[in-house]
């Protein structure tokens, strides 16, 4: 038995090229979305490949029709989610900064599925309770400010159903969330909001670290009680 690699950032950046060329493979709607982000000088902070395709799967794999979004960035986790679901399937994705909310329009209509697709603009604080009439969403992914983690997480089980999967990115920070010296505000509210996984009843929760693309990071993961 080979002994492994030590672990690198070279080494991980080359297992990372190896999964999205063997698993996701290149795709013309999607890398068009990144470039227009980046032509737009939006912050690289969208998902990695391989987390689109995890949250494409997870959608079909609970057989999502209503998805909610909360940070739409560039539309490139928008696409993903939206190819997952079956016609008449919504994707209602929430945007603070209407330059992006543009940017991301025209990649999802581009991407040939804007049908989906609704773009709601607004701090994801103010555009939450106006969804309070629509029907529960089966799946929803936050992905925006961390400060806010605890009142989206909040405004997700009020707008889902028992059984609804919530994905929560980016509660690892390298590595920051477990520094007790770290006070900074998004490590806080990520903290905040894992606390909210473990105490608030209407939550059955984990999480998991990532290394990818996008660094070393985590996802949680929540179903609704």
């Amino acid at each position: 038995m080979s002994e492994p690699l030590p672990l690198s950032a070279d080494a991980a950046d080359a297992v990372d090229r190896y999964l999205v060329d063997t698993l996701v493979g290149e795709d013309p709607a999607l890398a068009a979305a990144v470039d227009a982000q980046r032509a737009a000088a939006m912050p690289a902070i969208e998902v990695a490949p391989t987390g689109g395709k995890l949250l494409h799967l997870l959608a079909r794999a609970i057989g999502a029709r209503r998805v909610l979004e909360i940070g739409t960035l560039g539309g490139y986790s928008t696409i993903w989610l939206a190819r997952a679901l079956p016609d008449g399937g919504r994707v209602v994705t929430i945007e603070a900064e209407p330059a992006h909310a543009a940017v991301a329009r025209a990649s999802i209509d581009r991407a040939g599925v804007g049908e989906k697709v609704e773009i709601r603009v607004g701090r994801g604080a103010d555009v939450l309770p106006t969804l309070e009439d629509a029907e529960p969403f089966d799946l929803v992914f936050i992905d925006a400010d961390k400060e806010s983690n605890s009142i989206y997480l909040d405004w997700a089980a009020r707008l889902g159903r028992p059984g609804t999967l919530i994905v929560v990115d980016n509660v690892v920070r390298s590595g920051r969330v477990a520094d007790p010296a770290d006070d900074s505000a998004q490590v806080a509210g990520v903290r905040a909001g894992l606390a909210m996984l473990r105490d608030d009843p209407r939550f059955d929760a984990t999480a998991l670290q990532t290394l990818d693309a996008k660094g070393w990071d985590g996802i949680a993961l929540a179903v609704l009680v």
